[in-house]
This record gives structure tokens, C-alpha cells and sequence, in this order.
């Protein structure tokens, strides 16, 4: 379950990071690498319901949130770029 948290931390933590750096290209690298945070909260939310640890209710739930947070994150990136 921690790295369940830490991968769920990154994803905002990694937005900031590259919000503060500044320059879209730099910003478009940290949202890229808060989506591979996504996959990773994806992955370990399949691996607690398999283990069963989270109800198969709640997974599916946490993944449909996971997954928009991953189309947010694509939309944003493709915007930056768009705009470069």
C-alpha cells in the first residue's frame, strides 16, 4: 500500500515540479512523467484487487479516476506542444 501512496503523490508532485521549472517543453516532460506515475497507481490498484486486498467495486472505481487523470494529462501535453 505505500507504494500505492507514492505512486498516487507523484502524480501531483511531478505537475508542480514541471509547472515550476518553466517553459512548456519542461512542463510537457514532468506531465509525461506524472502519466508514467498514472500507469504505476494503475498497476499497483490492479495488483491490491488481485491480492485481495481492494474490493473489486472499489478498484474499479480508483481506475476509471486513474484513467481520466491519464486523458487529462495527454489532452494537457498535446495542448503545450500545439501551442509551441
Amino acid at each position: 500500500m505505500l507504494q500505492l501512496r507514492r505512486a498516487a503523490s507523484s502524480i501531483p508532485a511531478n505537475i508542480a515540479e514541471g509547472h515550476g521549472r518553466g517553459g512548456d517543453a519542461e512542463f510537457a516532460r514532468y506531465l509525461k512523467i506524472a502519466a508514467g506515475s498514472a500507469c504505476e497507481l494503475e498497476y499497483h490498484l490492479l495488483l491490491a484487487r488481485d491480492l485481495g486486498y481492494l474490493p473489486a467495486r472499489d478498484h474499479e472505481g480508483m481506475e476509471e479516476k486513474v484513467v481520466e487523470v491519464k486523458r487529462m494529462l495527454s489532452s494537457f501535453v498535446s495542448k503545450l506542444r500545439a501551442d509551441s
